[in-house]
């Protein structure tokens, strides 16, 4: 099948793209990045005043299965991944089983082989059932086919047994994703320490308990002469420490999530469970310290942290509620309104932390627009406003914390493999 897509400001900056183009799709790979192509083509889409970027790479999303599919499931999950112009996703292994053996993670992958509308990479657990005693065989996930390892959503505390995993990680070439909480300086915390905290009357979790692992994470990396990918950076001092060793040579990326450069601990003043995540929402200095880290290069991707839970787990009493927020439907648009608008980053940029740079960190082949490229795409209208609403998404939870804000950028159609996935009723999908 020929897809021609016709002026759009086509934006790929790994090969200093960003001008008025035609990309011309056979089959599933970019034949053509010129102007005016004629060519005939079994569809046209007309992207005039468009932005054309490269699918969208998240490094990281909890598709719940298996073993909670009333939260999300493959199949929703990458829906929800296209609705938002994400082509390729990462998927922690917090799952039940965790993906701590090739046997379960030879389960998702049939799975995913099943359900999958997007990419699906599997992240493998750090440890036996992510309980932080026991190293995995991280040479059998590798081959097994997973890309990364981390504890998400938990801390290998052992930092002997951490030090092994690396140097295991560094000699079968896995990414090691780093979950940065000190969970005796966290003292089961549910919102930011200061103000808030105390306004509500709610149990704090300290800034230290992130920025005090970071540097113990990547001290042991420096021993080790491995590379870590820290996760969900979330205060000006993990900046600062990140910005302090990429000076000096390690070898280090991190991420930042939508939430986090976009709300404050403020926002959580009226108890909504929606804005209840884990780091929490911050203090406005934070917020302005991911912002700049982003600008100024030290951030080097911007990942959704995707995590659906059922109301009934979020529309309870704050304290009880679960942790985690829905992203990837709106991290796009978060990022266009909160970054593009907001003067913090140009397109190219925006494209190099959502897309370019994160595929660099997984080593794919992936986040540009070249010819011979696999024609992952999103067209995207950058001007045109919607509101968050909760039966506008396709996730099958309904957690955002963006829920009736106004947002700017829509994506229009979304390629995965030289098919239009999105939109769903556009007669060609897959």
């Amino acid at each position: 099948m020929k897809l021609l897509i016709k002026g759009g400001r086509v934006i790929d900056p790994e090969n200093r793209m960003d001008e008025v183009l035609d990309l011309l799709v056979e089959g599933d790979k970019i034949s053509k990045a010129e102007k005016n192509i004629k060519c005939p083509a079994d569809k046209i889409i007309d992207a005039a005043d468009k932005i054309v970027i490269p699918g969208l790479v998240d490094l990281h999303a909890h598709l719940r299965e298996p073993g909670r599919e009333d939260k999300e499931t493959v199949l929703s999950a990458t829906r929800a991944a296209l609705k938002g112009g994400v082509t390729t996703i990462l998927a922690m292994p917090n799952t039940s089983p965790a993906m701590d053996s090739p046997e379960n993670v030879a389960l998702l992958q049939e799975i995913i082989r099943r359900d999958a509308q997007t990419n699906v990479l599997i992240c493998g657990a750090i440890t036996m059932a992510r309980q932080g005693r026991e190293l995995t065989d991280i040479a059998g996930l590798k081959k097994a086919g997973v890309r990364a390892v981390s504890d998400d959503g938990s801390a290998v505390d052992n930092e002997q047994l951490f030090f092994e995993a690396l140097k295991k990680a560094k000699e079968e070439k896995v990414l090691v994703t780093c979950h940065c909480e000190d969970r005796l300086l966290s003292n089961k915390g549910v919102v930011n320490l200061g103000f808030t905290s105390t306004r509500l009357g709610l149990r704090g979790i300290s800034r230290e308990s992130e920025y005090k692992r970071i540097e113990r994470d990547i001290c042991l990396a420096e021993k080790a002469k491995a590379s870590i990918h820290i996760a969900h950076v979330s205060c000006k001092e993990s900046v600062e420490i990140i910005a302090i060793a990429k000076k000096r040579g390690v070898h280090l990326t991190c991420e930042a999530c939508p939430h986090h450069f976009s709300l404050s601990e403020e926002d959580v003043l009226d108890y909504d469970a929606n804005k209840k995540m884990n780091p929490p929402l911050r203090g406005k200095e934070d917020v302005e310290a991911i912002r700049q880290g982003l600008k100024d290069g030290i951030i080097d991707a911007i990942a959704s942290d995707h995590a659906p839970h059922t109301e009934n787990e979020k529309d309870i009493e704050f304290e009880r509620a679960e942790f985690g927020v829905i992203g990837l439907e709106t991290m796009l648009a978060v990022s266009i309104t909160e970054l593009v608008s907001g003067g913090i980053l140009n397109w190219p940029n925006l494209v190099r932390r959502m897309s370019l740079g994160p595929a660099k960190i997984l080593g794919l082949d992936k986040g540009t627009l070249g010819a011979g490229c696999v024609a992952d795409i999103a067209v995207v209208d950058p001007e045109k406003e919607w509101t968050v609403e909760k039966g506008g998404f396709v996730s099958k939870s309904r957690n955002s914390a963006f829920l009736g804000r106004k947002l700017k950028g829509v994506v229009e159609y979304t390629i995965h493999n030289g098919i239009i996935a999105y939109p769903f009723d556009n007669g060609i999908c897959r």
